[in-house]
């Protein structure tokens, strides 16, 4: 916890909707003081900044304004990001390279906005949201999957960079969860899928909002790690 804010902060990018929306409400439940990042304006957070996260100078002056509020940031949820499933011959440049801007993108404007301030003050976390098919891979997921991978190449990479000085950096891997990215006719909601998963059932966007807090919070000995809620889609 900062000293210049009476509640610890943190920020969410994709705030808006499904997961980023679930960590929001989830750590604004816990007494923290959350603000979102998102296109769209967020409801679930105490102060909020419509902002693309492909834009690095965009993200930068956000964490200024918020931390100019509230003073340096406690912990940084990245969530922001989308879904498509194309096979890949189909996969135009310009969508391979957005995928990257989105997801790998946003995760790396998002801690070099942060980590400054955590690094000053000597405390701080960082939680990634990546993907199951970053571990398990899927037909029609290449550039989804390659996003989502790079992820957690950075998380790993970053938590032995800044762990000695007191930040920790994780990530969750979710499997497929049911918010609007998944259409009504993703494959992923189909009957015969979910017989496929020991539970049964998609993963609910607070189940991933519960991993998220218990890295920021009660995690304090995870470093590096990945948290996998699943349904067992990969065990």
């Amino acid at each position: 916890m900062n000293g210049e804010f009476p509640r610890p902060t943190a920020i969410v990018t994709g705030a808006a909707s499904g997961i980023g929306a679930a960590a929001a409400a989830e750590l604004k439940q816990r007494g923290w003081a959350v603000a979102g990042l998102d296109l769209h304006p967020a409801v679930d957070c105490d102060y909020t900044v419509q902002v693309d996260v492909r834009d690095a100078d965009a993200v930068a002056a956000a964490v200024v304004s918020i931390e100019d509020r509230w003073g340096p940031t406690d912990c940084a949820v990245s969530v922001a990001g989308y879904y498509e499933m194309l096979p890949v011959q189909d996969v135009r440049p310009e969508q391979w390279t957005r995928m990257l801007r989105v997801h790998l993108g946003g995760l790396f404007n998002l801690c070099r906005a942060v980590l400054p301030g955590m690094l000053t003050q000597g405390s701080g976390s960082v939680v990634a949201v990546s993907s199951e098919l970053a571990v398990g891979g899927g037909g029609g997921d290449a550039h989804y999957a390659a996003a989502k991978g790079a992820m957690l190449g950075v998380v790993r990479s970053l938590a032995a960079e800044v762990a000695p000085r007191g930040v920790r950096v994780n990530a969750v891997a979710p499997g497929p969860t049911d918010t609007p990215l998944l259409a009504a006719d993703s494959p992923w909601r189909q009957a015969e899928y979910l017989r496929s998963l020991p539970l049964g059932r998609l993963v609910a966007p607070r189940e991933v909002a519960l991993c998220i807090a218990f890295l920021t919070e009660e995690g304090s000995f995870c470093v590096g790690e990945v948290l996998n809620p699943n349904a067992g889609a990969v065990i």
